[in-house]
């Protein structure tokens, strides 16, 4: 076997290889891009383009957060009774063991609600 053989493969094969592999791939895009709708391709590169921007071109966060980002208040389990009137009945620190708790409910004046720090119980009121 040759030293510039190790493969059995001519480096010049290999290059002429990928030229052509290079050739291929450019033609199959071309004849893609005749299929791709412009107004489809601006729309995704838009979709795509919020996820992929640096960080300081992105805008800004709206000035302060919720009670529900900032995680200041409980999760409650409440019914409304005939009235319109709401009834705490759980109480729970997160959403999740909330919505466990809630999961197997089948009454529909039965629901899960986030109620931050300070608010009565009273806004769970129907009108």
């Amino acid at each position: 076997m040759a030293p510039d053989k190790p493969f059995g493969i001519d480096p010049e094969d290999f290059e002429r290889a990928l030229r052509e592999a290079g050739i291929d791939i450019r033609d199959l895009l071309g004849k893609a891009s005749e299929y791709i709708d412009r107004t489809s391709m601006s729309t995704v590169a838009s979709l795509l383009g919020q996820f992929v921007q640096p960080e300081r071109t992105r805008p800004p966060k709206p000035e302060g957060e919720t009670a529900g980002e900032t995680g200041s208040g409980v999760w409650v389990i409440y019914s409304i009774d005939e009235d319109g009137g709401a009834r705490v009945e759980q109480v729970f620190p997160s959403e999740l063991e909330a919505l466990r708790a809630h999961r197997d409910n089948t009454d529909e004046r039965r629901r899960v609600r986030f109620l931050p720090y300070g608010v009565p119980a009273t806004a769970l009121d129907t009108p």
